[in-house]
Order: structure tokens, then sequence, then C-alpha cells
């Protein structure tokens, strides 16, 4: 498939209507918190969950811009759902990076057709739990491979996973790479947390308690730092900022509509649409290499935009939208996400001088 074909399938009626039953069924998913198993079937019977793999695996092989583009519209339509994929195309970009062909043999080519499910336990390796003495989830070398204990604290999907690509730390501080199958005796996940939003993607802590992983399940290391290397190395990339873009452009989409028949909110809306629509086009040119800004400049203005367009949504909505099942509450709640979710401390602090009013 060129890339021009891709692009324009972007804008195509299937992608249209996929995106408006993935909005249609956002508030009964926060309501209920239940697994989203029909969106992630509808995903797979449009050929997104093929979108991030490539053909030789039965994938459709999208490039950088293009799928920049998809998760633009996917986080506008259900971003409980766009979030889950983020995590699904780590794994599926981890495994398929890997120097050891194994894995990818065993997963990639039913993670292409969605009848397997795949996410990622690495956080405890980049941002959360990395201040504790002991590693929160430990491997110790054996005969056959390793042995991991502990726990990663953060995993979407993970009772529902087929495999989770998970870091361990050695004793000497190296670390591994792992495409661990769910069904390996001592794998456990816990209930998952209850979040401010996003409660549906069921992300909570996975246990590895004595879990003997061999040579064939291992997608990098032992080296320091194994998150540095390979394809996709580092977190918090320019996905997260399209999806935050993405759910800034469904807030302002609320907005507009009041303002139909609301005139005096049309100015607000107009301006959030005019800042959004050019943070979109800064997003695509760094995607392309014509950089106008950093990555994290683009990040801190895409969780300024989503935190400030689902506030005026919710403002417009008065009392209505402070009432649960309303979207714009849904929209303030889940903007919170994207302070937290992978964030680097560059993004954080300029959006606490943001919210300080600091320049």
């Amino acid at each position: 498939m060129s890339g021009d074909s891709i692009i324009r399938s972007l804008d195509d009626q299937a992608l249209d209507d996929l995106c408006a039953r993935l909005a249609s069924l956002a508030a009964a998913l926060e309501r209920s918190g239940e697994w989203p198993r029909e969106q992630l079937r509808l995903c797979a019977e449009h050929g997104v969950v093929g979108w991030f793999q490539a053909p030789v695996w039965g994938g459709q092989g999208w490039s950088e811009i293009d799928l920049l583009r998809g998760y633009l519209r996917l986080g506008a339509a259900c971003l409980t759902t766009a979030f889950i994929l983020t995590q699904r195309s780590g794994a599926v970009g981890r495994i398929a990076s890997s120097a050891n062909p194994a894995p990818g043999r065993r997963w990639l080519p039913d993670l292409a057709t969605g009848r397997v499910f795949g996410t990622v336990g690495i956080s405890h390796l980049t941002t959360s739990r990395r201040h504790l003495a002991r590693p929160a989830l430990e491997a110790t070398p054996t005969a056959a491979g390793f042995r991991l204990d502990g726990m990663s604290p953060w995993v979407t999907g993970g009772a529902h996973a087929d495999v989770i690509v998970v870091g361990a730390t050695l004793g000497d501080g190296r670390q591994i790479l792992a495409a661990v199958p769910t069904d390996l005796p001592g794998v456990a996940a816990a209930p998952p947390q209850d979040l401010v939003g996003l409660s549906a993607s069921h992300t909570g802590e996975v246990r590895f308690d004595g879990v003997e992983i061999d040579a064939d399940a291992i997608l990098a290391g032992p080296i320091e730092n194994v998150m540095k290397s390979g394809a996709g190395a580092g977190t918090g990339g320019l996905q997260t900022s399209a999806l935050a873009i993405g759910h800034a452009g469904a807030a302002i989409a609320y907005l507009k509509s009041e303002a139909q028949r609301r005139p005096e909110l049309t100015p607000a809306a107009d301006e959030l649409e005019s800042e959004r629509s050019t943070l979109e086009a800064d997003l695509v040119a760094l995607a392309v290499g014509a950089a106008p800004c950093s990555a994290e400049q683009i990040r801190a203005r895409a969780n300024s935009v989503a935190l400030r367009a689902s506030q005026a949504a919710l403002a417009a909505a008065k009392g209505a939208g402070y009432v649960v099942g309303h979207p714009a509450g849904r929209f303030c709640r889940e903007a919170l996400f994207f302070l937290v979710w992978s964030c680097p401390q560059p993004v954080v602090a300029a959006n606490l001088c943001e919210l300080a009013g600091l320049e």
C-alpha cells in the first residue's frame, strides 16, 4: 500500500463509521468500566490492529505520520480505546524490532489480526517506581533463561493479555525485555485500579512470582538501560501528543455544537480550534523532520490545549456537564491523564509553570 493511499484511507467512510461508532459507545464505556471488547473487535474488523505491523506479518505497515493521523482520529472518538491501542502497538513494536526472531514468529501473525492481545509492562524502568532501592521486577539468570520475581505496577489490560512485554532488572543493574506469555505459572493480574479517567483500560499491577522464561522469550538484554535500545526506544512519544490533540478536538467539537445556538461561545471555540489546528500541523511537521519545535514542546502544548478545551466544554455545559455521564465531564477527567501518562519531567515543568501563571 502506498503512502498516498494510506493517507486517503484515513478519510474514507469506513474510518468515519468506525470513529462514529466508538464515540457512540464512549459514555456507556465510562459508566460500566468494563473492558472494551466490542470496541477492540471493531478495530480489528476495520484493520486498525494491522496499522502497526509490517506486511510480512500480515499488517499494513503504516508510516509514523499516517499512524499519527490515525491516532488523532481515534483519540477524538474514544480515548480509552485509543490508549489501549498504544499499549498494544508498544508491545508489537518491541517484538518486531527484537534481534531474536522467536517472539516475532510466535506472536506477530496473531497480533496483526487481533486474535491475541498484547500489552506492555515497562513503566517501572522509566517513570514509575525507579526511586525504590530494590527493583520492582527482578530477573535472575537460570540455565534456560531467567526467573522473574516482583511486579509491574502499570499494565494496561493485563488480565486480558495473551502476552506482556515486560522489563526486569538483574542484580548487577543490567536489564532485559521479554515477551512473557500470561499463561505461564506465576503470572497474575491484580484487580485494575479505579482511575479518575480511563478505568475501562483495566490498568493495574501484574505480579510475577517465580516465573520461568526461556531464551525464546527474550527481546533485548541483558544490557544497561534496555529501554534506550532498539526501535521505539524511549517513552512518551509523538503518539501521546496525537491522542491529546485528538482529545482536544472532541472537546472543541462539543463547544462548537453549543455555539450554534449560543453565539457567545463562538470566539472561544474558534480560538481553541485555531490553536489545535496549528499544533496538529506542527506535530505532522515534526514527524517528517521539519521540526518547528521539539517533541517535548509539542507534548506540553498538547497537554495544555487538551486541559483547556475540556474545561471550556464543561463551562459551556454548565451544571449539566458536572453530572456523571455528560461528555464534558468525561473530557475533563480524561484530559488529566495526559499530565501523568509517560510525561517527561520537562513537560511536567512546562505545564506546572503554565498552571502557576509563570512564563
